[in-house]
């Protein structure tokens, strides 16, 4: 008997193994096939973002050689087909447009193409150059509150361009004679532990000038520190490109 049900037991152990591998190979295949299709999308993926990369790079080079050529208004059609593509190089697309804008004296439309520059980009140090660019633009034209507007935010402890924006503000009050305010800001920048050499160098002087009341000097002092400012970007040499120059940058997404 016990022979009996040892075969008994050995058999609906058998056809147990049997039954889950009926059921489960199957669900195993399956995870198999989606796990490899996963995979080749993934990379297919990847191998397009890859290939669109390039395009976008070669066709900014081939802007940026256009451009150095002279014909400006060429290379601005090149950067609009790049802008209008999206991805990583086109808020750099937008700024060269801006430049190239602000080349031909066309402040209000170079600050509209950094304004959209700014708001396309993901990264703060494109979008704060851009923002920044935008207030020079117009610097000069527009109300001081538009220019206050785009600059105040600037300021704020942590962002990359804080010390520029905050010299920015400066010359912004100055210019519409509001001193106190803008000797406020160039002492700030002044004291600040990061602030740049020349921007130091150019707060000091002006406070000087404001403390002497020299105002022809002022005014002369703060059109130079205008010129000078904003700094370029990063990979740019130290002194200041012309606007209409290549923005030397690692586009957006890039190691």
């Amino acid at each position: 008997m016990v022979d009996v049900f040892s075969e008994v037991d050995e058999q609906l152990r058998a056809e147990r193994l049997r039954s889950f591998m009926q059921r489960a190979v199957p669900a195993f295949i399956a995870a198999l096939v989606l796990t490899v299709l996963v995979v080749a999308g993934v990379q297919g993926w990847q191998m397009y973002q890859s290939s669109q990369s390039a395009k976008a790079s070669q066709g900014y080079q081939a802007a940026v050689d256009t451009l150095a050529k002279g014909d400006g208004e060429k290379a601005f059609q090149q950067f609009g087909d790049l802008a209008s593509h999206g991805g990583p190089y086109q808020s750099l697309a937008l700024m060269q447009q801006g430049g190239i804008r602000m080349d031909q004296n066309k402040p209000a439309d170079a600050a509209a193409l950094f304004d959209k520059a700014a708001a396309a980009s993901k990264s703060p140090l494109v979008s704060d150059m851009a923002s920044l660019k935008s207030a020079y633009a117009i610097m000069d034209t527009a109300p001081l509150a538009t220019v206050e507007a785009k600059l105040t935010p600037l300021t704020a402890a942590g962002r990359p361009y804080r010390v520029q924006a905050r010299e920015a503000l400066a010359l912004a009050r100055l210019a519409s004679g509001k001193t106190a305010a803008a000797k406020a800001d160039l002492v700030a920048v002044a004291n600040q532990i990061d602030t740049p050499d020349s921007a130091r160098q150019r707060a000091q002087a002006i406070i000087a000038l404001i403390d002497s009341g020299t105002g022809a000097s002022i005014k002369a002092l703060a059109d130079q520190a205008k010129t000078a400012a904003p700094l370029p970007l990063p990979g740019q040499p130290a002194q200041q490109a012309p606007q209409g120059a290549p923005i030397q940058v690692q586009p957006e997404g890039a190691q």
